[in-house]
């Protein structure tokens, strides 16, 4: 017959090598130790194989519906040194004593203070070993002392080499069941990877799935790629009121940045580089050690409580960075193991960021692609007529042969460049040949007129609005700037733009950067800048209209255009050009130019320059009837009509000069329009100018309105 020592050493042999499932397996153990041993409160710890590490295997509480709360992260490794066992490690035996003989030496170990007020009188600490080696103790706690004698402690270390096996078996078989999880969580990234193409569901799918391996509080991660200087973060803050691994994310919001603003948090990550550069897992003094060392993580202690940080890089190399962060305010939160099982996860990670911002891309691009579609449609049914369809340059005289030279310069670069001259010089025309000789040429110049929208309407225009923004803004609007991502943009008529645009726009010269109207979040444009106006802008930023930083950011690369009055010896291949295009396009035989009427052209002074010459040429060819181009008998040109007519001035009779004759030019165009500027019946209309040009010229010429006549 076997004695009942045998009979309990033959249960828990028979238990510990059929039973897998670890509660019901350690409830027939305590059941059957307290047979024999009577106790109140059993607790297995387990060390890791260097003996410097323990871990909070077990813990079974009975007679009492109060049990002693663990400490924080007791099921999680901490450092023996400092703790109770150490004193139990040294002195590997099975061993008794009281509560009050360790709180004298650990006066602040909070669980045998709990022991000690529900009446805990007595410990006893049993090794367990597996072939000479160490692995843990169990500890059984009663309200009682009992009697052991020398067999009973031999009974016990039997006990505990039985118990120590099946401690080592349930953690292999929890090792097994954390890999099979980890597998499973692979697959849930991959499946993410595959079904999830926006940010937040992804990185929601990815927070919420490490919890289910790694408990963790607060969830981050920084992505830097080359090209963009705008990071992407995103943070998730779980709950972990009693809900455990699965608790539910309460938020993940991408411009959290642990509440500071872009320019702290993009500085405050510079200052950790290093640190992110390599995994590790940095808890209680070693993470206050870090703190005190780097901005970001003192933050993060200070304001969030924070003593445990699990870094992973994702991916480092020279076309970006990619780092996780898990962090926790248990000072023993993480584990090696989590730092191994993260690491595991990283390609999933990796391969499934590649493929969200790649498709990303892909949109980017459609939406881009399908702008500039929609843009270049409207700009064939509306683009000036001039220029659109020629390409190069009229002429060879000395002033356009060096606008020829300047752009072949600047063209190749990114420099800014300001063209300007008289209304009608073809400024835009240059613009598009600056835009076709650089390497931009394969996307679109956008062009923008600031003359031509109402201030309110410009920004919006120039950088793009949200959906409700302003009464009206009924969807998304894609700005000029984000349009001519990559490509150029034209901004014609600088000098119109009102002072408070002309910051907005200094910021997008200065740093590449702007927000659409009603937006918060910064855009970046790759877009190289060229302006135009006729104004003198130097002028402008001495009367207080113009903004001399603008100014002298805009004016990196001048290219004046001449007026048409001082390059006569152009008209004539003008005359050719226009005539041959002209006559295709209105469907009339093309008619020649008498030689009269041709020196009437060249030494007429053309206030509207090329513009003009192409509207006086437009008007003939509709009007002429014979073999020649007929001049008369329309309202384009009154002083060049003049000029046809009238016979050749007598050598006594003196010549005006250019400011007179245009002087006389504008008086004649007020008098025909009862001296409006402005508006479809104006001067300005029958001029072919801007208004305000129009009204800058009648100051400079000394031309006052006429009273009671609107502008």
């Amino acid at each position: 017959m076997p004695t009942t020592d045998e009979t309990l050493l033959l249960h828990l042999n028979e238990a510990i090598a059929t039973i897998r499932d670890k509660d019901q397996l350690f409830k027939v153990v305590t059941t059957k130790l307290r047979l024999i041993f009577p106790f109140d409160l059993i607790g297995i710890n387990v060390f890791d194989e260097e003996v410097k590490q323990k871990r909070l295997f077990l813990r079974d509480y009975y007679g009492t519906d109060e049990a002693p709360p663990l400490p924080p992260g007791a099921d999680y490794f901490s450092p023996i040194a400092g703790s109770p066992l150490e004193k139990l490690v040294a002195n590997p035996r099975v061993q008794q004593f009281t509560p009050q003989q360790y709180l004298a030496d650990y006066p602040e170990y909070a669980a045998y203070k709990k022991m000690t007020h529900l009446g805990v009188t007595h410990l006893t600490a049993v090794p367990l070993h597996i072939g000479g080696r160490l692995t843990g103790f169990m500890t059984l706690a009663s309200r009682r002392t009992p009697t052991f004698t020398a067999a009973d402690e031999k009974l016990l270390e039997k006990i505990g080499s039985l118990i120590a096996i099946a401690v080592a078996n349930t953690l292999a078989f929890e090792e097994v069941a954390r890999r099979e999880q980890e597998r499973t969580l692979q697959l849930n990234i991959t499946n993410a990877l595959l079904s999830i193409k926006q940010r937040e569901p992804l990185f929601r799918a990815v927070a919420e799935a490490l919890s289910r391996v790694v408990r963790f509080d607060y969830f981050g991660l920084r992505v830097q790629r080359a090209g963009r200087q705008e990071p992407f973060e995103g943070f998730a803050e779980f709950s972990r009121s009693g809900e455990g691994p699965d608790a539910p994310l309460l938020a993940l919001d991408p411009n959290r940045q642990y509440g500071l603003n872009r320019l702290d948090a993009s500085a405050m990550y510079h200052q950790l580089s290093d640190l992110l550069k390599v995994p590790g897992l940095y808890a209680a003094d070693d993470f206050r050690a870090q703190a005190q060392r780097y901005p970001l993580l003192r933050y993060v202690y200070e304001e969030y409580g924070t003593r445990a940080m699990l870094i992973v890089p994702i991916w480092q190399r020279p076309d970006g960075a990619a780092v996780l962060m898990l962090a926790s305010p248990n000072p023993t939160a993480f584990r090696p193991e989590d730092l191994a099982t993260v690491l595991a996860l990283t390609p999933q990670i990796a391969l499934a960021l590649e493929n969200l911002f790649a498709f990303e891309q892909i949109e980017e691009l459609k939406a881009q692609v399908e702008q500039e579609r929609t843009y270049l449609v409207d700009e064939i049914n509306t683009s000036a007529r001039f220029g659109a369809d020629s390409g190069t340059f009229i002429g060879s005289s000395p002033a356009l042969q060096l606008v020829e030279r300047r752009i072949g310069l600047v063209a190749p670069t990114d420099t800014t460049v300001l063209i300007s001259g008289e209304t009608g010089t073809g400024k835009e025309l240059v613009a598009r040949e600056l835009h076709n000789a650089s390497p931009r040429h394969a996307r679109a110049l956008i062009k923008l007129n600031c003359a031509a929208l109402p201030a309110q309407l410009i920004e919006s225009e120039l950088f793009g609005h949200e959906k409700g923004a302003f009464t009206g803004a009924v969807e998304r609007r894609i700005g000029k700037f984000e349009l001519a991502n990559g490509g150029s943009i034209f901004l014609d008529e600088i000098g119109e733009l009102p002072l408070d645009l002309q910051a907005k726009l200094l910021r997008v010269l200065q740093e590449r950067e702007f927000e659409r109207l009603g937006g918060t979040k910064v855009l970046h444009s790759d877009a190289r800048v060229i302006a135009a106006t006729n104004r003198v802008l130097a002028d402008e930023v001495a009367a207080g209209r113009f903004r001399a930083d603008l100014y002298y950011r805009l004016n990196v690369f001048p290219i004046e255009l001449a007026p048409l009055r001082e390059r006569r010896e152009d008209i004539e291949p003008l005359l050719r050009h226009f005539i041959q295009r002209l006559s295709k396009r209105l469907g009339k035989p093309v008619r020649q130019v008498r030689p009269t009427d041709l020196a009437a052209l060249q030494s007429y002074s053309w206030p509207g320059n090329i513009r003009e010459l192409e509207h006086v040429l437009e008007q003939a060819i509709i009007v002429s009837q014979g073999p020649f181009l007929e001049f008369a008998g329309f309202a384009g040109a009154p002083l060049m009509m003049a000029a046809t007519a009238a016979p050749a001035p007598q050598p006594e009779t003196p010549i005006k000069t250019l400011k007179e004759q245009e002087r006389d030019h504008i008086l004649a165009a007020l008098t025909r329009t009862g001296g409006r500027v402005s508006g479809s019946q104006g001067a300005a209309v029958l001029l072919d100018i801007n208004p305000k040009t129009l009204e800058a010229r009648m100051k400079k010429l000394g031309i006052k309105r006429m009273v009671g006549v609107e502008a």
